[in-house]
């Protein structure tokens, strides 16, 4: 569902606004600070362990790793070891890679593709819909064995187009609930048919929430970014929208003597197909999802380009690079984010880009880790971030979170999308000039 012309246009009027406002919005709350031990409290991290990671869905895997009815993947990026197979029916399904016997891993190979999935231990058999159909020596189970209670545990698995997601909770919202008003605006980006181009992992020192937040806000782009990122994006002019579920969008126009649709194309190769539905902001902007928890990623007529931080531990946190796009012939698979380097395990570093927003991360995180790092206070331009860390505690639980380490929250349902104050406020600008 492509953005509606008078969508549009409003989107360009707040932007010229934001550009000229000399506070932030009426009515817009302050920001309390948010205590430090978000970012280095071992108490905090249980917590998001135990209720934030186990609650929310999570991108985990793309079509093409597992093409065909009987491939199969292991995935163990938040603990708990999982299998994703695509069934012999057809259907893309998660289970836990536990054996019902005595919970040996019935899968040890990373990826792979078999007709029915095996345990080593015991050989006990499951089909790809993970029903047990195959126990050696049955009769020494007795009569009131039963194997159709004794099925693979399942892990909620949906998908958005080739994308597949998982959440550990069975009572979840579905994916396209969860998602709300972001699912209708990804429709133009053709998740239904862009390939997995590229997916590497690096890992990082720091706070998983200091890597990701580094990719929240454009405070920091003429500082950090002044020759990759600030010749294309004007930060001033900038536009962050809130979603429900802790989403959020960041939509910045290009300094107004750049022609963003221009330069994507002349950098981009020729066999590089361009997604014909995208709009005008996906051509033109510079325009960045945060998918609550961990999934942030610019959209644009070439690529769907997500950047996934996943917590490794307290001060811990692996990034993977994902580039997807549609068909790029018989060139070389198109790679946002890293480049070749033979000196790396992988092949492959990270690009000045991503260099450049990481670069800081572990000093940032020893400095947090002092006695000199008291608390966060947050701008109007840092809200998306502010909001995340709300949507944080509300998914852990309000009344699990002590009171040292929980933000306020005050960021109400009415700065919430569809709900945007700012637009009376620029309407009454624009009538009073």
């Amino acid at each position: 569902m492509s953005m509606e012309a008078d969508y549009i246009e409003r989107m360009k009027r707040l932007m010229n606004w934001e550009a000229s406002r000399q506070a932030p919005p009426e009515g817009f709350p302050h920001l309390p600070d948010m205590p430090a031990g978000r970012y280095t409290s071992q108490e905090y991290y249980d917590l998001e362990q135990q209720y934030l990671w186990k609650k929310t869905w999570l991108f985990a895997a793309h079509i093409d790793e597992v093409p065909d009815p009987g491939c199969f993947m292991k995935w163990e990026n938040i603990g708990d070891p999982i299998i994703i197979i695509h069934g012999m029916d057809g259907e893309v399904r998660a289970f836990y890679n536990t054996c019902r016997h005595r919970g040996a891993p019935v899968v040890t190979e990373e990826k792979g593709k078999a007709p029915r999935l095996m345990c080593g231990y015991h050989n006990w058999t499951y089909k790809t819909d993970g029903s047990l159909i195959g126990v050696p020596e049955k009769q020494d189970f007795g009569p009131e064995f039963d194997m159709s209670c004794r099925s693979l545990i399942p892990v909620r698995c949906e998908r958005l187009g080739n994308l597949i997601f998982v959440n550990f909770d069975s009572e979840a919202m579905p994916l396209k609930q969860w998602l709300g008003p972001v699912w209708d605006e990804w429709e133009e980006f053709g998740f239904d048919r862009i390939k997995l181009a590229a997916r590497h992992s690096f890992d990082l020192e720091c706070n998983w929430k200091v890597a990701m937040e580094a990719n929240m806000e454009v405070y920091h782009v003429p500082f950090i970014h002044p020759e990759t990122v600030a010749p294309l994006v004007d930060s001033k002019r900038n536009v962050n929208t809130i979603y429900p579920n802790g989403h959020a969008r960041m939509l910045a126009p290009p300094p107004q003597t750049t022609d963003r649709e221009h330069v994507r194309a002349v950098d981009s190769p020729p066999e590089w197909q361009q997604i014909d539905t995208v709009g005008e902001f996906g051509r033109t902007c510079t325009q960045s999802y945060t998918m609550f928890p961990n999934w942030v990623s610019p959209l644009s007529n070439y690529f769907v380009p997500p950047l996934i931080f996943w917590p490794t531990g307290l001060n811990t946190t692996r990034l993977e690079l994902v580039t997807m796009a549609l068909d790029w012939g018989d060139g070389p698979a198109p790679d946002l984010w890293t480049v070749p380097d033979d000196s790396q395990p992988n092949g492959r570093a990270m690009s000045p880009i991503i260099l450049e927003d990481t670069q800081f991360g572990e000093m940032i995180q020893k400095s947090m880790e002092s006695d000199g790092f008291k608390s966060v206070p947050l701008s109007y331009q840092e809200a998306r971030i502010y909001s995340f860390h709300q949507t944080c505690d509300k998914m852990i639980g309000l009344n699990r979170v002590p009171e040292h380490l929980a933000v306020d929250q005050v960021i109400g349902e009415d700065w919430v999308y569809p709900n945007d104050p700012r637009v009376a406020e620029m309407e009454r600008a624009e009538a009073a000039e």
